[in-house]
């Protein structure tokens, strides 16, 4: 039994009650329809917004950080008078106040081979708004054991991506991409950026396949890979075939419960914003000052792009970006003293790796980046 409109949502929603498609009915299905939003970040802006503005009776919203400065470039659903918030709470705030017809559900918490069952069995739709691939992995996999539909989006500085994974009638997400990709080789959005624009056009189109779905109505990218480019406008399409060996998905299926996805796929299951080693192998910017100040000056190697030395750098730093550092090991030398420095420690903690297996011995990671430097002892330098 489908939920009736009350006069104040038959005038919110008379746009959509126009389209024959939509109608008074498909309103009322929307309304009864529940859907899980996995991150409020980049992503999941977007979709929040427009399935609290489209009547989507309730919604969910997984995460389990705060909403810092950097953020505001792209993740819209956020204000400057949210700093510091639970992104789950500003969010639902801000969703609430387009909408106070719906009913936002909040989960401060990572989303989790411990909870993720539990968390997503409600919903109708799970929609996938993170940006690793722990998560995703996990994403998938739920929404193959519960049968629910996965709508799915990525991006990466100019390029995004879009589908529907349900595994009932077509592909999941590991058909197409059974194993993660080595760690390391694709970098994050912090480390390689992303135009602010881009998560709006993404996640506006998963939305709008998630009301496709309620609505049974259209074509769903079930079965098909949407890549889109932003830099020649460009929509393209792939043909995606359900993998009859899919380890998930197919007929004999080896995972049959949730895994631990940070160790399938070797990275984080988060924004690893803190990249440090650990150890005897970290230094801080404090104590780096410390040892420079006294005349005890390491090699320091900076393992950033050649662009953001604009934005900021240390003199008389080595610049090696982490790409070519492999090949250019013989520029280096292994009884040197040396730190490592990247925005954040993450790119550096990996060049420190592949220095140690080279023989590298005496080398260090600057935990926290150059950015840790500007904080804690330059602060005539940027954060960025």
């Amino acid at each position: 039994m489908l939920p009736e409109l009350s006069h104040s949502e038959i005038l919110r929603y008379s746009r959509h009650l126009l389209i024959p498609e939509v109608g008074l009915d498909g309103q009322r299905k929307l309304k009864a329809a529940s859907i899980l939003v996995i991150g409020t970040g980049g992503l999941g802006s977007p979709v929040s917004l427009y399935l609290a503005a489209a009547g989507v009776g309730r919604i969910g919203l997984v995460d389990y950080d705060v909403v810092d400065f950097s953020n505001l470039q792209r993740q819209v659903i956020h204000g400057t008078s949210s700093l510091d918030k639970l992104k789950v709470e500003s969010a639902r705030e801000r969703m609430l106040d387009i909408n106070p017809e719906i009913r936002v559900d909040i989960y401060n918490e990572a989303f989790t081979s411990a909870n993720a069952l539990q968390i997503a069995q409600d919903y109708d739709i799970l929609i996938d708004g993170t940006d690793n691939f722990p998560t995703r992995y996990l994403t998938n996999d739920v929404s193959v054991f519960l049968g629910k539909p996965n709508v799915y989006g990525s991006i990466f500085r100019f390029d995004g991506q879009v589908s529907v994974f349900d595994a009932r009638n077509g592909p999941c997400y590991r058909c197409l991409f059974p194993e993660p990709p080595p760690p390391g080789l694709v970098p994050s959005c912090a480390e390689g950026g992303v135009l602010g624009i881009l998560p709006g056009t993404i996640g506006t189109l998963q939305a709008t396949e998630a009301l496709k779905l309620i609505l049974d109505i259209g074509e769903p990218l079930t079965g098909r890979l949407l890549l889109y480019n932003a830099l020649d406008m460009s929509f393209e399409y792939v043909k995606l075939r359900k993998n009859p060996q899919c380890r998930v998905c197919g007929p004999d299926p080896e995972v049959t419960e949730l895994i631990d996805y940070e160790a399938f796929c070797g990275v984080p299951g988060y924004d690893h914003e803190q990249g440090a080693v650990g150890g005897d192998w970290d230094i801080t910017a404090t104590d780096l000052a410390n040892r420079l100040n006294t005349g005890n000056h390491p090699r320091l190697l900076d393992v950033r792009e050649p662009h953001e030395l604009q934005i900021s750098n240390l003199d008389g730093a080595t610049v090696i970006p982490l790409g070519q550092l492999a090949s250019r090991l013989s520029e280096l030398d292994s009884a040197e003293e040396m730190v490592v420095f990247c925005k954040v420690g993450t790119r550096s903690a990996r060049a420190l790796e592949l220095l140690v297996s080279a023989g590298f011995r005496k080398v260090k990671n600057l935990k926290g980046g150059i950015n840790a430097w500007a904080k804690d002892v330059d602060p005539s330098l940027p954060l960025y």
